[in-house]
C-alpha cells in the first residue's frame, strides 16, 4: 500500500492514501469504491491501536492500508457515520476479518450489515488508544448521522463529518423539514462551538476548514440544500 507523508486533503480514486501524522495520532486517508468514499483510519502513536470511519468499500484496499504497512496497526474499532449503502460496503469483512468491534447511532443501526456493538449518542465518547474521540449528532442527512471530533491538544480540531458537511454546504436532505434540522445542527453543533482552524474530513471529495465554510453559511441557509 502507498501511503503519501504529504497531507493535503487530497486522494484520488485508486490512488495512494495519504497520512497526517499529529503529536498522539496518525489520520490516513484513502479513497474507496465507486462513489469516490473516503475512509479514515486513525492509529493512536503511543499503543498503536486503530479507529477505522467508514468501512465504505474495496475490503482488499482497506485490509492492505492495515497489513501492507510498517508496524501494521490493530484494529479495534470501525465507526460508520451513517446509513447509506456506499459508507458500509466493506463493513462485514473488515471487522469479521480483523476482529474490530463497529460502532454507530441506534437511528441508523437497523440497516447495516452487521449490527453494531457499541451504540453512540452525542456527547459520546470513544477511545483509539490513548486518543479520545467525540460524536455529535447531527440530524438531516439521515437520521443517526454523525461527525467524530478530536481534538488535539497540541494543535487545532480534527472533524470527520461524514456526508453532513462538505466544502460548499451541508448533505443532501429529502425534505425541507430535514434540510432545516441538518442546518442547524451543522450551525449549533459544529460552527458554533468549533474554532476556525478545525479541520473537517468529508465523506467524499477533498477536505476543508470550519473557517474557510463560515462565511457561507448564511447563503447555503437561504438558497435550501
Amino acid at each position: 500500500m502507498d501511503v503519501l507523508e504529504n497531507y493535503t486533503g487530497h486522494v484520488d480514486p485508486e490512488g495512494p492514501a495519504a497520512r497526517r501524522t499529529l503529536d498522539a495520532l496518525t489520520i490516513t486517508k484513502i479513497s474507496v469504491g465507486p462513489m469516490d468514499n473516503n475512509a479514515y483510519l486513525l492509529v493512536c502513536r503511543s499503543t498503536n491501536e486503530a479507529l477505522l470511519i467508514d468501512a465504505a468499500n474495496d475490503a482488499e484496499r482497506l485490509t492492505d492500508l492495515l497489513t501492507d504497512v510498517p508496524n501494521p496497526p490493530d484494529l479495534r474499532t470501525i465507526v460508520t457515520t451513517h446509513q447509506h449503502g456506499d459508507h458500509w460496503q466493506a463493513l462485514e469483512a473488515v471487522a469479521t476479518a480483523r476482529g474490530a468491534k463497529t460502532a454507530a447511532h441506534e437511528l441508523d443501526a437497523a440497516v447495516l450489515p452487521v449490527q453494531p456493538d457499541v451504540l453512540v449518542d452525542h456527547g459520546d465518547t470513544l477511545e483509539v488508544g490513548e486518543v479520545t474521540l467525540s460524536i455529535i449528532h447531527l440530524r438531516g442527512h439521515t437520521p443517526g448521522s454523525i461527525a467524530v471530533v478530536y481534538d488535539d491538544p497540541a494543535g487545532h480540531p480534527h472533524l470527520f463529518t461524514g456526508d453532513s458537511l462538505f466544502p460548499g454546504g451541508v448533505g443532501k436532505t429529502t425534505s425541507a423539514d430535514n434540510f432545516a434540522s441538518l442546518i442547524n445542527d451543522v450551525e449549533d453543533r459544529l460552527f458554533a462551538v468549533l474554532p476556525d482552524d478545525t479541520w473537517f474530513y468529508p465523506g467524499h471529495g477533498d477536505d476543508s476548514t470550519l473557517g474557510k465554510e463560515r462565511p457561507s453559511l448564511a447563503e447555503w441557509r437561504s438558497r435550501g440544500w
